[in-house]
């Protein structure tokens, strides 16, 4: 929660629109998990963009953890009814 009250979910989201290589899309991808554990979080995270960012984040073909991680946070953006289409 703290990394939300200081803005950082932002730089979350940035960091996963910028990287380049798997392992650091992975780490990017597993701290947004570790943050979407309430809904709150979620919403931050959704004002931020990442909904579309990690709709768009490419997938790893050595890591399956990589698609895991994506599921996850599309699929809580859509339980909370957030729009992951934009």
């Amino acid at each position: 929660m703290k990394v939300v009250e200081l803005g950082d979910a932002h730089g979350l989201v940035n960091m996963l629109k910028a990287v380049k290589d798997d392992r650091a899309r992975k780490e990017a991808l597993r701290a947004l998990v570790a943050l979407s554990h309430t809904d709150i979080t979620v919403g931050s995270l959704h004002l931020a963009g990442a909904s579309s960012v990690i709709s768009y984040t490419p997938d790893s073909s050595e890591d399956a953890e990589v698609m895991g991680y994506k599921f996850s946070l599309l699929k809580r953006f859509q339980d909370l009814k957030f729009d992951t289409t934009s």
